[in-house]
């Protein structure tokens, strides 16, 4: 049965090569995938899913206007027409940065047209505030799954995103900042509010 996935986790979580083993697991048994990302992350140029690890393949870009649905649909629909066979699955990575519209055209996709739709991506901001989009699949997904990594500080689980400049922590400012390890460090919530600052 298809269901909607939500996997969240801290900066530097491995959600990204999450999300690049599962394309990888479903190509290599022949199996169509469609991989989306947020416009919004360029760090490896539009359109591409970037491990910090090395690894990284393009993807279609998702912006505030796009249907989520209807893009799945024409593509499953032309697939069966050609023979190609049907969509298998729906990779989304950066999956915060989603609206409320995308969710619940995820949700359509695999009401609708029985094709799971796996979603990767931050739970809470740097401010601890949701993301919109993460709010959402909070509430629709039918899956839910913590992915773990440590305090960059003491090496306990990590919970929260501590934003900082110049190894400075920033609590205040726009909710969207697009960065790396040089400007997000993943921290127990301990040290989200007593960093290590040298």
């Amino acid at each position: 049965m298809a269901q909607l996935f939500f996997r969240y986790g801290a900066m530097s979580s491995g959600k990204s090569i999450e999300i690049l083993k599962v394309a990888h697991n479903y190509e290599a048994q022949q199996r169509q995938i469609v991989l989306l990302t947020s416009s919004l992350d360029n760090r490896s140029g539009g359109g591409t899913v970037a491990s910090r690890i090395g690894l990284q393949r393009q993807a279609i870009p998702v912006d505030t206007q796009m249907n989520i649905y209807d893009y799945v649909q024409q593509l499953n629909t032309q697939d069966v027409a050609t023979g190609a066979g049907k969509i298998a699955c729906v990779l989304i990575d950066e999956a915060q940065f989603l609206k409320k519209h995308h969710v619940l055209e995820c949700t359509r996709i695999v009401d609708e047209l029985k094709i799971p739709v796996m979603t990767f991506g931050l739970k809470n901001d740097f401010q601890n505030h949701l993301f919109e989009g993460s709010e959402n699949l909070l509430i629709f997904a039918d899956k839910i799954e913590e992915m773990k990594t440590i305090c960059h500080y003491c090496g306990h689980k990590a919970t929260m995103n501590l934003r900082v400049t110049d190894g400075k922590p920033v609590y205040q400012g726009e909710q969207v900042q697009i960065g790396g390890d040089e400007a997000y460090y993943p921290t127990c919530r301990f040290h989200y509010y007593h960093p290590v600052v040298a």
